[in-house]
């Protein structure tokens, strides 16, 4: 052992300190408790200081325009807000596709957004607007509820002199089914944006960070795969039926591939182009972003060049193309929402509307970090609420932010969302002058931009390896709610991944790791014993560490790793104890032992081979006998062997140290019994402590009724170091006693037999049952 000083070795003298030593010595703050009246007066209390904070709160933009310096942040969110507002109308038109709309509402949720947000946003990066994943929530309820099969009627077949209607032909009612899945995405993206507002005003924005990076990740992916299988019918331009639910992705592949022999040249070979030349244009933007001042807006150039092609080639009539057709100029009169259907989209909506939250919070958060400012979760939640309930009433589908889009957003020279509000006047001169312009635009182009922005989705395929190596629970948590999103669907694949999610939480805290300590030599430090070769066992004391809050549902638990760690089951000990009592009581009554102060010493053992000698010594022995009872204590050894047929387990400390220092709470079940579990030692004669708790967790204790007469707040210590030189103190000093030796003692002077097996455990039973109530 090294007993040598270095340069970074220190020493500490201080008193051993108990908890209500502690507080004797340093005196406790008192805790201030206000009673219901006092906290609403407070809450509810109102100054001029305290109404401009809370009003600025409610619109930042009161807070952070007039400190707007014009002339250092207005050229660069000039130049972002029109790059950005160019990639917002093509992204815009591009998503309508995935909430099954026609385009023209996209550019409507590029645009109605941004206005609120503006106002009521705290982040200065993010670029509002349609977000893939929650447009394809928006599309399946959407085609769920609206589906082609709902809008067939007779087609009309138009002869020589007349128009006639065949009934055994049908065809949609496109127009009725345009009105009818708008007014769906609508009434939706309202009842999204009530869900966010009353989740903001509630504060609950905390319970996103209930959705962790795994399973955002995980869901994320499995909505880049269902995606890229919805946009496979529009690249290759083939009929198939509307699927929704489970294995919706199994059965549009089924219907593709029967359809395959139907595919339309112009669009496949319109769509792969444009999927190579985005993601390609995109890798060397990212490759030189230093070296580039501004992005190249790949996925302009590629449409403008895409709608002259099929303009001036009539791809639509040479070659059967598909293409956007209608863009019409102006924006769509108000509408209200159909009460109707919002029992059917209720589910649905919460779902999307926290999927949508989460994903333009935890992007807003990463941009405030690196530009060093805050973002508020809940004033998020309000603005994109007030965002959506806006949008719906003018045709819009639900609003988030997109990754990509916010990137060239910053990377462009935003500061502030003027390049917001500035990239929202972009898409207004598109919808009030430049939309005919992209009529000739085939979806397949539009399906090409989408499914190229998708890599950054799928790329996250690659931190499996990664985070199996790190933790592979959380590993399983991405797996496990990537699956269930892709078979189950979106809405309840999430609902499954939270509530895996949770179950792994569950788990980890119904059986934490617990460890038996032991001590670094000649320090106050205590590890764990599996986890370093010179580490020391004190003899005759056992440290017990629980890593994990204790509560009714790893209270057994807890109890079972404690039994294992220390060797032995108290209450067992303590009925074969009794037991082995009993017998020996029974024997002294019936004079075949005799309590001596050396122990208890068989009669035969005294030694009356030889007749002369025995009446001598039977008369020593009566002597013996007929002394005071109360003048002779018998000390049994458990260790040794007992004059009786009993096997006693072997307990081989005399004190027991919980260390409580990762314990956050104790709830009123695990209170109940782990006191119990302190007393089942105690009356072995094994003493408890507890060290390490901080003062909430005395408090707690105190409040469950923790301490009584028998188990006091004496034994709790503020470091596991107190309480083991606290344990060495009393045992140099000869203070341990032993509760059976007085028992027996007791028994001796009373004459009173010891209680039946049956009634130990009748009366343990019931000190269990009375945890749960259960007892009469």
């Amino acid at each position: 052992m090294d007993e040598c000083f270095h340069e970074n070795d220190y020493h500490v003298s201080r008193r051993i300190y108990s908890n209500r030593v502690f507080d004797q010595v340093h005196e406790r703050q008192a805790q201030e408790v206000q009673s219901l009246r006092e906290q609403l007066s407070s809450a509810c209390g109102c100054t001029d200081k305290w109404a401009v904070q809370k009003i600025k709160g409610l619109l930042p933009i009161l807070d952070w325009l007039p400190k707007y310096p014009v002339k250092q942040w207005l050229p660069g969110d000039v130049v972002s807000g029109v790059t950005t507002g160019l990639v917002c109308c093509l992204q815009g038109v591009a998503y309508a596709l995935l909430a099954s709309v026609a385009p023209v509402y996209g550019l409507y949720s590029a645009f109605f957004p941004i206005l609120t947000y503006f106002v009521l946003g705290t982040s200065r990066h993010i670029s509002v607007g349609p977000f893939p994943v929650t447009c394809l929530m928006v599309g399946s309820v959407v085609l769920t509820l609206a589906p082609d099969e709902h809008f067939l009627r007779p087609a009309n077949i138009t002869a020589v002199n007349e128009t006639v209607t065949d009934e055994r032909l049908m065809e949609a009612d496109v127009e009725a089914r345009e009105a009818q899945r708008i007014m769906v995405a609508c009434t939706m993206t309202m009842l999204v944006g009530l869900f966010q507002v009353a989740m903001g005003l509630m504060q609950v924005g905390f319970l996103v960070r209930y959705l962790s990076d795994p399973l955002v990740g995980g869901f994320t992916t499995a909505a880049a795969f269902h995606v890229f299988i919805s946009q496979i019918k529009t690249i290759l331009s083939v009929p198939i039926h509307n699927h929704n639910g489970c294995f919706a992705f199994a059965y549009t592949i089924i219907d593709v591939s029967k359809n395959i022999n139907q595919t339309n040249i112009a669009d496949l070979i319109a769509g792969l182009l444009t999927i190579f030349i985005v993601m390609a244009v995109k890798e060397i933007n990212t490759k030189f972003q230093h070296k580039i001042p501004v992005p190249i807006p790949i996925e302009v150039i590629v449409t403008v060049i895409a709608s002259a092609v099929s303009h001036v080639m009539d791809l639509n009539s040479q070659f059967g193309a598909s293409i956007v057709h209608s863009l019409p100029r102006g924006f769509a009169p108000p509408q209200i929402p159909n009460i109707a259907l919002i029992g059917k989209i209720l589910g649905s909506s919460f779902s999307t509307a926290v999927v949508g939250y989460a994903v333009a919070v935890s992007v807003a958060k990463v941009y405030a970090a690196k530009h060093d400012y805050t973002v508020d979760g809940n004033q998020e939640l309000i603005a994109f609420g007030v965002s959506n309930i806006f949008g719906g009433c003018f045709s819009s589908f639900v609003a988030s932010t997109a990754l990509s889009r916010t990137a060239v957003q910053e990377s462009t020279g935003g500061k502030s969302q003027v390049a917001g509000i500035i990239s929202a006047l972009m898409v207004m001169i598109v919808i009030l002058a430049l939309g005919p312009f992209l009529q000739p635009l085939q979806k397949s182009v539009l399906a090409g931009i989408v499914i190229a922005n998708l890599k950054g989705m799928f790329m996250q395929i690659s931190e499996v390896p990664v985070l199996w190596r790190q933790n592979r629970i959380d590993c399983l948590i991405w797996i496990a709610t990537c699956l269930a999103s892709i078979v189950l669907g979106l809405d309840v694949g999430l609902l499954a991944g939270l509530v895996f999610e949770m179950g792994t939480v569950v788990v980890r805290t119904q059986f934490p790791s617990c460890a038996t300590l032991g001590n670094v030599p000649n320090t106050d430090i205590y590890q764990n014993m599996k986890d370093y070769k010179n580490i020391d066992e004190i003899p005759g004391i056992k440290i017990f560490k629980c890593n994990s809050p204790i509560y009714f549902a790893n209270i057994d638990y807890f109890k079972e790793k404690l039994k294992e760690e220390v060797g032995f089951d108290a209450v067992r000990v303590f009925k074969k104890r009794n037991k082995a009592l009993k017998k020996i009581h029974k024997l002294i009554k019936k004079g075949k032992l005799q309590a001596t102060e050396n122990g208890l010493v068989p009669v035969a053992s005294l030694g009356v081979e030889n007749q002369a000698f025995e009446t001598e010594q039977v008369s020593e022995l009566d002597e013996g006998a007929s002394q005071s009872d109360s003048e002779v204590k018998v000390q049994v050894d458990w260790t040794s062997e007992l004059p009786v047929s009993v096997s006693v387990p072997t307990v081989n400390i005399h004190s027991l140290v919980l260390d409580f220092s990762a314990v956050s709470f104790l709830d009123v079940v695990a209170a109940k019994s782990l006191k119990l579990v302190v007393k089942e030692f105690i009356r072995i004669g094994v003493s408890v402590y507890i060290a390490g708790g901080d003062g909430q967790m005395v408090r707690r204790m105190e409040a469950l009724s923790f301490f009584d007469e028998e188990v006091t707040r004496d034994i709790l210590f503020l470091s596991v170091h107190d309480a083991i030189l606290f344990i060495q103190l009393e045992t140099s000093t000869g203070n341990d006693e032993d509760p059976l030796a007085e028992k027996i003692s007791q028994l001796q002077d009373d004459k009173e037999p010891l209680p039946e097996d049956e009634d130990l455990i009748e009366t343990y039973d019931i000190q269990h049952l009375a945890i749960y109530g259960l007892s009469n």
